[in-house]
């Protein structure tokens, strides 16, 4: 027993020797800097000088460097979050907006996906667009936002509005974003123009991270099958025609629901 614990004390003084002899040659190379410094201080201090000069700036700079990574990381952490909580921005938040936070909502997306010269002309004299922009590929974009209840559904005579301002802003795609979904009607003249029609299934898509281009692919489809129509229905009910009652920031066309 005697034995085994004069093992780990060996070791254990074995490791102290090394570190007092490590230690004492460390104090010997310091001291014999400082004697040849002391001794030939007259020609030496120049590359002295500047060796410390070169050692302030290199930390200088890596501190500066270092900062501005750290700076950049949280301006990147801070966009990922931002965009992470646009992406789960529900479709009820959404149906809460005003008209004009909408068109700002809309030219917003368009902005994430590349689209450049995005503006809101919305108001009195807009020519029936509200955002007018450039595509990634350049091409020259006018969008029409109608953000109306749930169940009510864009006429026929609006999408074809937005015909004419395509021809007003010389634009050469037409895209129309809306909160409901479109009218038989309405659909024969979206695929009939080529027109981009975000319907309310898609712009919960476009919402979550689907690029506009890549809704631009789907041609005009994706109102879904009857049994999608009829779900929802379910969900939002059927809007009754109620003359001389418009929907909130639009005309009234809650009677066109089929």
């Amino acid at each position: 027993m005697a034995a085994r614990r004069k093992g780990p004390r060996r070791r254990r003084a074995r490791g102290r020797k090394a570190r007092r002899d490590a230690l004492s040659r460390r104090a010997g190379a310091g001291l014999a800097v400082v004697l040849v410094l002391a001794l030939f201080w007259s020609a030496v201090w120049p590359y002295v000088i500047g060796i410390a000069v070169a050692a302030t700036l290199g930390g200088l700079g890596w501190w500066m460097w270092r900062t501005d990574r750290i700076v950049r990381g949280r301006d990147r952490e801070w966009r990922r979050q931002d965009a992470t909580a646009a992406a789960h921005r529900s479709l009820a938040e959404v149906d809460t907006m005003s008209g004009t936070e909408f068109e700002d909502f809309v030219a917003a997306l368009c902005r994430r996906d590349g689209c450049r010269e995005v503006r809101r002309v919305g108001g009195s004299g807009d020519q029936g667009a509200d955002v007018v922009g450039r595509l990634p590929d350049g091409r020259a974009m006018v969008v029409q936002c109608k953000r109306y209840t749930p169940s009510a559904v864009v006429a026929s005579r609006e999408v074809r509005d937005l015909l004419g301002s395509k021809v007003h802003f010389g634009a050469d795609v037409a895209v129309f974003v809306t909160t409901t979904r479109f009218s038989g009607q309405a659909m024969d003249v979206v695929t009939r123009n080529g027109i981009v029609a975000v319907n309310r299934d898609l712009l919960g898509a476009w919402n979550s991270g689907a690029s506009l281009p890549a809704l631009m692919g789907l041609d005009g489809t994706g109102e879904g099958d009857a049994r999608h129509r009829a779900r929802r229905r379910t969900t939002y009910g059927r809007k009754r025609r109620r003359p001389g009652r418009p929907l909130r920031d639009g005309p009234d066309v809650s009677g066109l629901a089929r």
